[in-house]
């Protein structure tokens, strides 16, 4: 087949799904066949997933919305980092807080204690404290950054979800549906589509998979968020 966007996706493994017995039956549609007991994913579907993805994507960036962005296994970690800096979105690379989504209002509060605390430490205030408390304030920084970092962006309930690996990932997943925040994601074989509103047939947990599939939905964001200049 001479299609220039499907010889990456081959390129990249975007192809390679998980062993036949690992199977998620809402997935056999988007399987093309089987090679050596490992699933192949059908990337003309594939193709046409990510297309209506990246439209719902680049339509929500040109409108200033917020899409945040999720991958806590070791295979996304960096990419979703490096996706949330170039393209200016939230994103959250380590672990999943519970309630992120569906209670909101005390991360925000967390994330606030965060910034707060960071001015404090910059401006010189922490110095009218005891050793003993400067120590345990800076710890207290260090561990809410290792939870808030990546939120800081994040100023309301963000517009959409996307994951990585919603097998990894389910609990974002469970919170976007409960609160009716549409979720994009990857779906391996193992994966059930019907959970998402906008699934993407594709490998989720090889590294060049995920960073081809990230730098499609980077790209989709800083095009749509041009749009946005245009109007200005």
């Amino acid at each position: 087949m001479n299609d220039q966007e499907i010889e990456e996706m081959i390129k990249a493994g975007v192809h390679f799904g998980h062993s036949k017995t690992k199977r998620d039956p809402a997935m056999s549609q988007y399987i093309f066949g089987t090679r050596n007991n490992v699933e192949i994913i059908d990337l003309v579907q594939t193709k046409e997933k990510l297309k209506q993805s990246l439209d719902f994507i680049k339509n929500l960036a040109s409108k200033g919305k917020t899409i945040l962005l999720v991958g806590t296994q070791p295979a996304a970690k960096k990419v979703i980092e490096e996706t949330g800096e170039e393209a200016n979105m939230p994103k959250v690379s380590l672990r999943w807080i519970g309630g992120t989504l569906t209670n909101f209002k005390v991360i925000s509060k967390r994330i606030e204690t965060l910034e707060r605390l960071e001015k404090e430490k910059a401006t010189g205030e922490f110095e009218k404290y005891t050793k003993k408390e400067r120590l345990k304030l800076e710890e207290k920084i260090i561990h809410l950054k290792e939870n808030f970092d990546g939120l800081r962006l994040l100023k309301s309930i963000p517009d959409a979800v996307f994951v990585v690996n919603i097998v990894h990932d389910d609990l974002p997943v469970k919170e976007a549906s409960r609160i009716k925040i549409p979720v994009i994601a990857l779906c391996d074989t193992n994966s059930n589509p019907k959970l998402v509103a906008y699934p993407i047939p594709s490998n989720d947990d090889a590294l060049p998979a995920v960073r081809y599939m990230m730098g499609r939905i980077k790209e989709a964001i800083i095009e749509g968020k041009k749009n946005i200049k245009k109007e200005e």
